[in-house]
């Protein structure tokens, strides 16, 4: 990839432990910093809602916290799909281990999914991308990009029995029946707008504000919102390269012009088709094939970056594959696109239970698709992952402790090391560091995993003053 990325997951949690969720919750944050385990815990607190020892930083580079309701865990900064995949999985070995440890004998279950099947609630998975402050952001690259981004639900999303209570309220539409319903995003019920700054009550597909958690002269952060959490590592992998692929085109100002006529009433219109056809509505008034738009982004992408590594053009091969598929045979996907695989493997299972799409124990069924326990996921136990990813789920993975190598993240991991040998009080964030009494170590470019600076700062350590530090606040 060209650039840093990086993902927020909310885990669902399930548990018939007293006093529910929110205790399983913090058991397993607790054990999780329990003796540094895995990282170090806040021990200021960095917003109103984030107090200390809601969450903290870990030694792999990430971050593990509560945020409304929900686990949080968000991966290190990653330069490449491998890492991406590596450290996502390695969230879930995290959660396992914490789950198995803090559960004595009462069963707690993480899930990756996006919805409660029984309220309007949902949670994220955030994909967060470093974007270069000099990208030609008009309003026809803006338009082309939110096409982009709606129109990749056919290969991103995960699927799921029903419809939401949310997009009923909202009274846009009828929709008779949504119990019988399966449809392609978890997520579409519940966005509202196409850009948004303050998206706690009013999703968007892109959150506009301009947080960049990096030098702000040179980079800002996509923060994207929309997307599902993905169970098979190759929609994992496509929803991340081809997003990439996109911001590639964008910030040479070759990104196709294609604008939709409504890219939040789009995204719900498609999510309600499982069957096909996909067509959707440009500005203009006129119809087009959703496929062949997105052929249009994967041959710009070949023509403009194939040759450039190996990565790049696996992955341009990979997509290509994929959008025949959709368009052909889309059942060839099965093992490799999430929502597709969930239908199918809940068709047969409708089939053989002689059930009907409204029956209760679909959504049971649905759940058990997103358990992080390969030996329970009903999606990992069909995932076809091509080669050049494939790497073995470890229940204690190397990536759950050591942080990429050629990212900040690797900075701050060894930075971290050394506050585990300070005394006093100290403070952590993603581009800056500090300890009691002594300077801060800012780390302003994502891309810089030279080690020196964070040598210098931990030797001073041992130099510092009294001084009380003031830490910053800012969100997780």
């Amino acid at each position: 990839m060209n650039r840093i990325v990086g993902l927020e997951t909310e885990y669902g949690c399930l548990t018939g432990d007293f006093p529910g969720a929110s205790g399983a919750l913090a058991r397993a944050r607790d054990w999780t910093f329990q003796d540094q385990r895995f990282g170090l815990i806040d021990v200021h607190q960095r917003d109103w809602d984030e107090p200390a020892g809601n969450g903290g930083f870990l030694f792999n580079g990430g971050r593990c916290y509560i945020d409304m309701g929900h686990l949080e865990y968000c991966t290190p900064e990653c330069l490449n799909l491998l890492d991406v995949l590596r450290y996502d999985q390695a969230g879930d070995a995290i959660l396992l281990q914490a789950a198995a440890a803090v559960g004595a004998g009462r069963q707690i279950d993480f899930i990756r999914n996006n919805i409660d099947h029984y309220s309007p609630a949902t949670f994220g998975c955030h994909e967060n991308y470093l974007v270069r402050r000099a990208a030609p952001l008009t309003e026809a690259n803006l338009r082309s990009l939110l096409a982009f981004l709606t129109l990749r639900m056919l290969y991103t999303s995960a699927g799921r029995v029903g419809a939401a209570v949310a997009a009923e309220a909202r009274s846009e539409v009828s929709r008779p029946g949504r119990e019988k319903m399966f449809q392609i995003s978890q997520r579409a019920d519940h966005i509202n707008n196409d850009l948004f700054e303050w998206v706690q009550f009013n999703r968007a597909i892109i959150n506009t504000r301009d947080e960049p958690l990096a030098d702000p002269r040179k980079f800002r952060r996509l923060h994207l919102l929309h997307g599902d959490s993905n169970v098979l590592p190759a929609s994992l992998l496509l929803k991340i390269g081809t997003t990439s692929l996109a911001l590639d085109l964008l910030e040479i100002n070759q990104i196709p012009k294609i604008a939709l006529d409504d890219a939040v009433a789009t995204f719900r219109d498609l999510s309600h088709q499982p069957e096909g056809p996909w067509l959707v509505r440009l500005a203009g008034g006129r119809c087009a094939d959703a496929v062949n738009l997105l052929h249009q982004f994967q041959e710009a992408a070949r023509a403009h970056l194939s040759g450039r590594d190996a990565e790049t053009d696996t992955l341009l091969s990979f997509w290509a594959d994929t959008l025949a598929g959709l368009a052909t045979e889309p059942e060839t996907q099965v093992g490799k696109v999430d929502w597709i695989t969930k239908r199918w493997l809940l068709q047969q299972f409708c089939d053989q239970e002689k059930i009907s799409w409204d029956d209760p124990w679909l959504k049971s069924q649905d759940l058990e698709y997103h358990q992080i326990d390969p030996a329970r996921s009903l999606g990992l136990a069909v995932a076809r992952t091509p080669p050049p990813w494939e790497i073995p789920r470890l229940q204690d993975p190397p990536a759950a402790l050591q942080a990429p190598s050629n990212t900040r993240a690797h900075v701050r991991s060894l930075a971290m090391r050394r506050l585990q040998q300070a005394t006093g009080s100290y403070y952590i964030d993603w581009e800056i560091l500090g300890a009691e009494g002594g300077h801060a170590l800012h780390l302003l470019d994502p891309f810089d995993s030279d080690p020196s600076e964070a040598e210098k700062w931990a030797q001073s350590l041992s130099r510092c003053s009294a001084r009380p530090s003031t830490p910053p606040r800012r969100r997780g």
